[in-house]
């Protein structure tokens, strides 16, 4: 077999460019190095010696979490597909000779992100340049949840009562290396009849440009009417807020129309009390517009690998959805540039 050259690596690039290749205009999109200041904190401190394998670059491990919260993958498969892809090599700017960093690294980086705090921070940062891009938050914003699963935790009935209690199971603290495969943070809830067990993902989207502009994440049992206050954009240029009738209540009402919003939640049908005719047709309307908060969490579920994440605990499982809510801002950044190029070359 022939030993491959420069210009045949070369030209695999090119053909990869040529099929359209997502990850080049992602790369060319995103302003990687706007990261850089707010990751200085995990820069290894000054080494004693010259001994030993130098840190990898933080732009680089980063980059690394942004590809494997777009396609979804393990710590493992993400050092894997590093060394098979060669559209994930150059997205990371290493050559066939450059040492790929494991998965320990890997692990061990975002961790350090989440001790340090550092998930939101990029992600603000991030919608900073958006909005000196010109993508500020306009024509009003919607507000939705979805629940993001995680490994089932086998438990007993008391286990998971004394979990709800606030406690740790006994025997649990005697066997740490099985308290450590424990996620004693995630709930269980019901929707459409249905048991899940993990995480929510509460977000805020502007109605012009469908970005996401404000997150949080809260244990699956949470209502989402009670993280509405928290993801008011109040930069948005529309005072319209929508939201599904699960955010609808009296309180809710009167909290927006004090705050100066026009509220766009859906009414609520109750027993004795069915919605009349024209609540119907209000509803009907209001979709039209809700239904674009679903896109982002369609985009995220069939485009992005899934919600399934592999976490334990708040802390992690809140790094990892902002992680996946920053991957999708930049894949909708360059959606946006693509737009604006059309209609630019349409003018011409």
């Amino acid at each position: 077999m022939q030993q491959p050259g420069f210009f045949d690596l070369d030209e695999r690039h090119a053909q990869l460019s040529q099929q359209g290749d997502p990850l080049e205009a992602l790369n060319s999109t995103i302003p990687w190095s706007t990261f850089r200041p707010i990751m200085k904190k995990l820069q290894r401190r000054e080494r004693k010696s010259n001994a030993g394998r130098k840190p990898y670059d933080v732009i680089l491990m980063f980059k690394l979490l942004v590809l494997q919260s777009l396609y979804n993958l393990s710590d493992e498969q993400v050092e894997y597909q590093v060394r098979d892809r060669l559209s994930f090599m150059r997205f990371l700017g290493l050559s066939l000779e450059d040492p790929v960093p494991d998965a320990t690294t890997l692990w061990l980086f975002r961790e350090s992100l989440v001790e340090q705090g550092l998930i939101e921070p990029l992600f603000v940062q991030f919608n900073r340049y958006l909005d000196k891009q010109g993508y500020v938050a306009r024509k009003g914003q919607i507000i939705d949840a979805t629940i993001v699963p995680v490994p089932r935790q086998r438990n007993s009935r008391d286990e998971n009562q004394t979990i709800l209690a606030g406690e740790i199971p006994q025997d649990w603290q005697d066997q740490p290396n099985k308290l450590r495969q424990k996620d004693t943070q995630a709930r269980w809830t019901k929707k459409h009849n249905t048991s899940h067990y993990g995480y929510k993902n509460h977000i805020e989207i502007d109605n012009q440009h469908k970005l996401i502009r404000r997150y949080q994440t809260t244990d699956a049992s949470v209502h989402d009417s009670r993280i509405l206050g928290e993801l008011i954009d109040r930069g948005n240029t529309n005072a319209a807020v929508w939201a599904d009738s699960a955010y609808r209540s009296q309180d809710t009402e009167y909290e927006l129309n004090q705050q100066g919003y026009r509220s766009q939640i859906h009414h609520k049908g109750k027993r004795d009390k069915p919605l009349s005719g024209y609540q119907q047709a209000t509803n009907k309307k209001r979709s039209a517009i809700r239904a674009r908060v679903e896109h982002v969490f369609g985009y995220q579920h069939t485009s992005m690998g899934g919600k399934f994440i592999r976490t334990i605990g708040l802390a992690r499982a809140t790094a990892k959805i902002g992680l996946m809510n920053l991957g999708y801002n930049m894949k909708r950044l360059v959606t946006l540039e693509r737009q604006k190029d059309r209609i630019a070359a349409c003018a011409t």
